[in-house]
């Protein structure tokens, strides 16, 4: 049981890549508008939020649709 509880504390911090869900959900927004806001797919919010890399830019349009600077992308992309 321990082993199993150790390798699910794994994958939380392996998913916990980026605080993109709590900032989203903190202003209210739904992925769905918080896509539509950074001009990129819902699919791209989706994976995102589960912690799957993406590019440079998509970070950039995301901070943005945040109401952030791209200096905050440390505090938001913890990878």
């Amino acid at each position: 049981m321990e082993q199993y509880s150790g390798i699910q504390e794994q994958h939380r911090s392996e998913r916990r890549r980026n605080r993109v869900r709590e900032l989203r959900e903190a202003r209210l927004m739904t992925q769905a508008q918080l896509a539509k806001k950074a001009k990129v797919a819902l699919r791209t919010i989706h994976s995102v939020e589960k912690g799957m890399n993406c590019r440079m830019d998509t970070k950039r349009k995301v901070l943005f649709a945040l109401g952030l600077c791209f200096e905050d992308k440390d505090q938001v992309f913890l990878d």
